[in-house]
């Protein structure tokens, strides 16, 4: 009798542990101005890309003509053309606008598979520890030590510059760190109570790993996707910059090129590369201001030390 009405508090223990760990998060995220920011502007962008359709006075790659019939190439900033036109004469509030959905499917796509790779790995190292603590530890290490940005040129040079290969070369590189935090945290998690109280109630390994333990380190998992984000559209528009992107695809970072390859700043048309910079800016400053928010979530033994 004593072990039934044990039970349902036992099995009430991981519901607890996933409600307070999501609540914790929720809180630092109404507590923390930085933090808050950070969001915002990821939310800001996400609205701006999927309206961005509807947004865009014209189609990014229409070549426009003046009321003379002229080609309305390198026009100021006007009416007709917020942040003027391109030497091709074509509307850069279009091209910034539209810029946004490649960005944004490559952010967001890398933040998925970073958190989730990581966070795999990092459950499995962490809980299981022995021989695939060594071997995926020592993977970790090796995927560290490879160079970013080369490593990505290799990739889409090889497999071609299509977002999905630059979306996996970011994948793996960044899931490293995830796993490592995340390991940490299950190697903690593994020895509490409520996860040997789930083994006296048989409870199967992987049932207490990906129901007990796994609730507890998501919100490391969506911080460090919320780091790939920056990371992830920093590297699409660099790779577009260096000319090993898809020409015909507009994003920041093909904006970027067309105005260095067009000597834009030495004719004084800074409206048609600075906002695609300054959006690229946000976007790395908004991973930034979560980490930054969220620090002594990340490192509670330096919040503990101060």
């Amino acid at each position: 009798m004593a072990e039934a009405r044990a039970a349902p508090a036992v099995a009430a223990l991981p519901i607890r542990r996933r409600r307070g760990a999501w609540a914790a998060f929720a809180r630092h995220l109404l507590r923390d101005p930085y933090a808050l920011i950070g969001i915002s502007i990821y939310a800001i962008f996400v609205v701006v890309g999927l309206t961005a359709p509807w947004l865009a006075p014209y189609d990014p790659m229409e070549i426009l003509f003046t009321a003379d019939g002229g080609l309305a190439a390198s026009l100021p900033p006007s009416a007709d053309h917020w942040l003027g036109t391109t030497n091709l004469g074509r509307d850069i509030v279009s091209q910034l606008v539209m810029g946004t959905q490649p960005s944004l499917i490559v952010g967001l796509s890398a933040a998925v598979a970073v958190a989730s790779i990581g966070t795999v790995v990092g459950l499995l190292a962490g809980y299981f520890g022995g021989a695939v603590d060594q071997v995926l530890m020592r993977v970790t290490d090796i995927v560290l030590g490879l160079p970013f940005l080369p490593f990505v040129i290799v990739v889409t040079a090889l497999l071609g510059p299509e977002l999905q290969n630059i979306v996996f070369a970011v994948a793996v590189l960044l899931w490293p760190n995830a796993a490592r935090v995340i390991r940490s945290q299950v190697l903690t998690l593994s020895q509490r109570q409520f996860v040997e109280a789930a083994r006296v109630t048989g409870a199967g390994e992987w049932r207490i790993l990906f129901v007990h333990v796994a609730p507890s380190v998501l919100p490391f998992s969506a911080l460090y996707g919320a780091f790939a984000v920056g990371w992830a559209i920093l590297t699409q528009a660099s790779i577009a910059f260096l000319g090993f992107g898809d020409s015909s695809a507009i994003s920041w970072g093909t904006m970027l090129q067309d105005a260095y390859a067009s000597q834009a700043l030495d004719r004084g048309q800074y409206f048609w590369f600075l906002p695609a910079g300054f959006c690229i800016v946000l976007v790395v400053l908004a991973g930034f201001l979560v980490s930054r928010g969220y620090e002594d979530l990340l490192f509670p033994k330096l919040r503990d030390d101060t």
